[in-house]
């Protein structure tokens, strides 16, 4: 009972500290709100408003078919060119796509012939060019299949392609940049508010005046993880509700309750991994250099950006010793796809291996610190 009140007490300084901490504070606010709004709205893979022009010289009803089917929000209203201004276009950036359709393509069509049509991409805008581009065939596809049906008698496919896009049916890209950002800044902020919790105490002076008193390490550093993990815990929250739910609309399909079960435990795991990093380094600056090399590795590495599957087999191998990795497969499994607890069983066991790992690596070195420090 008295290691428990020592640890509520020294929680309760770790919050009136971090109240003190404007910077801090703001960084909370600014990685659970507008970081989250951006990284939804403005995901650079997604086909958005892309702006195309057409240079039509056929002028026909198949070209008009062809031009009236590019719309918002995929495209802006085609802007009608002539040749010569294409490329001038292109090089001064308005136009990310530049469709050419020839004179006679519609006649050479009918006729039976196989015309072609030039599309011009800016390739310096990577994601959309290459996710426009299969857009574009294909609503140009459609369009002349639906044309020369009108005019051929053709036998109807023997096999039709239906998609049925599960969890995410209007295949909206927000909905998964605003997720992953809630999970990207549980990550990033746990390490830094403990990490820098510590660092404070450090340059000010007050480590001194705890190893005078009545307290244990792991009553200091259980204080630190324990207060840390419930601001964060309390600002995803908010963020879940308000930004992602409320703002953005963004639908969650499971229990919240089972995510931040998880996420409690990915939070024992990662505020233990500050303290220890704060542990290796001894002012702000050298924290954020480590910060930097094992956050970013994290972050990439974890399957949150990209799938693991594709990432090569000792990669993988070495990832599933980090909680990013089981964080984010039980955060997608439950946030996602409704999975209970009989599915991520295995996530969460992990996390609690991991998480007394780190801990216990964490708390010796915390100990081995105020030793040399006493």
């Amino acid at each position: 009972m008295r290691s428990a009140h020592n640890i509520l007490h020294l929680g309760i300084k770790e919050l009136r500290s971090l109240v003190r901490d404007p910077i801090m504070l703001v960084l909370i606010v600014y990685a659970f709100t507008f970081s989250i709004y951006t990284a939804a709205t403005a995901m650079p893979e997604t086909l958005h408003k892309a702006p195309i022009a057409i240079v039509d010289e056929d002028r026909s009803a198949l070209s008009n078919r062809i031009i009236d089917d590019f719309y918002p929000p995929y495209f802006l209203p085609p802007a009608l060119i002539t040749t010569a201004e294409m490329d001038a276009r292109m090089d001064a950036g308005l136009d990310t796509f530049a469709l050419h359709i020839p004179s006679g393509f519609q006649r050479d069509l009918l006729a039976g012939r196989s015309p072609a049509l030039q599309l011009n991409v800016d390739a310096t805008r990577m994601s959309q060019g290459f996710t426009g581009s299969s857009y574009i065939q294909a609503i140009v596809s459609g369009e002349v299949n639906d044309f020369v049906r009108g005019y051929r008698a053709e036998t109807v496919p023997a096999v039709d392609l239906v998609l049925r896009a599960r969890f995410n049916p209007e295949l909206d890209k927000s909905w998964f940049g605003a997720v992953m950002e809630v999970i990207s800044a549980i990550t990033m902020l746990s390490i830094v508010l403990t990490g820098a919790a510590l660092i404070r105490e450090r340059e000010h002076g007050t480590v001194e005046h705890l190893l005078v008193m009545p307290v244990t390490p792991f009553e200091i550093m259980s204080s630190k993880v324990l207060a840390m993990a419930l601001v964060v815990l309390a600002a995803s929250w908010i963020s879940l509700t308000f930004v992602v739910r409320g703002l953005l609309a963004v639908p969650i399909e499971g229990s919240v309750a089972l995510f931040f079960a998880g996420a409690t435990l990915h939070l024992f795991a990662t505020t233990s991994m500050g303290i220890f990093l704060a542990t290796l380094a001894r002012t702000m600056p050298q924290f954020g250099l480590l910060l930097l090399m094992f956050l970013l590795p994290l972050q990439v590495l974890s399957g949150g950006m990209t799938p693991r599957e594709s990432m090569p087999d000792a990669v993988q191998f070495i990832m599933q010793a980090a909680p990013n990795t089981h964080f984010v497969m039980l955060s997608q499994a439950i946030l996602y796809r409704g999975a209970g607890l009989d599915v991520v069983w295995p996530q969460f066991l992990s996390l609690a291996a991991i998480g007394a790992v780190l801990f216990t690596l964490a708390l010796a070195r915390f100990r081995k610190t105020l030793a040399t420090m006493a």
